[in-house]
């Protein structure tokens, strides 16, 4: 009877490690890490652009983006980041990724799979530009 209580607690502790060992490295994959799809030499990124409701500068890029169609020529999410935490998180993810001061960070902000873009204007610029107009908007990179 010894040698079956030593078997079954030797094989538990066996699934156990195992068990932990795939949790651990499934936590590793989290939410801050980008989510750009690599399909060959392809890289597809996400373009995110984050607001707050009662922003006034928000709702100035939200009325270009409705009435120039953008959500028709260009995909992009939009995240509400004042009532949402976890929004606000990965706000301020993206801008450690670009090397901002996240403890300055404002909306509208515009993630395009590399860059930070902050204010109306230059979300605007760069929403133009991807639509077809010709226009340059002001950009924080992330040194690559």
């Amino acid at each position: 009877m010894n040698k079956n209580i030593i078997f079954s607690t030797v094989l538990f502790a066996i699934i156990l490690a195992l068990s932990l060992v795939i949790l651990i490295k499934d936590r590793n994959i989290g939410p801050d890490i980008d989510q750009s799809q690599n399909n060959g030499n392809e890289i597809k990124s996400e373009i995110i652009f984050f607001y707050g409701d009662s922003c006034p500068h928000c709702q100035i890029v939200e009325k270009f983006i409705d009435e120039n169609k953008i959500k028709d020529k260009i995909s992009f999410i939009s995240k509400e980041v004042y009532n949402n935490k976890q929004n606000s998180n990965e706000l301020v993810a993206k801008a450690k990724i670009c090397g901002l001061p996240t403890d300055s960070i404002g909306v509208p902000f515009l993630w395009d799979g590399q860059k930070c873009l902050i204010g109306d204007q230059p979300i605007i610029d760069f929403f133009s530009a991807k639509g077809g107009s010709a226009s340059g908007g002001k950009e924080k990179t992330n040194g690559k």
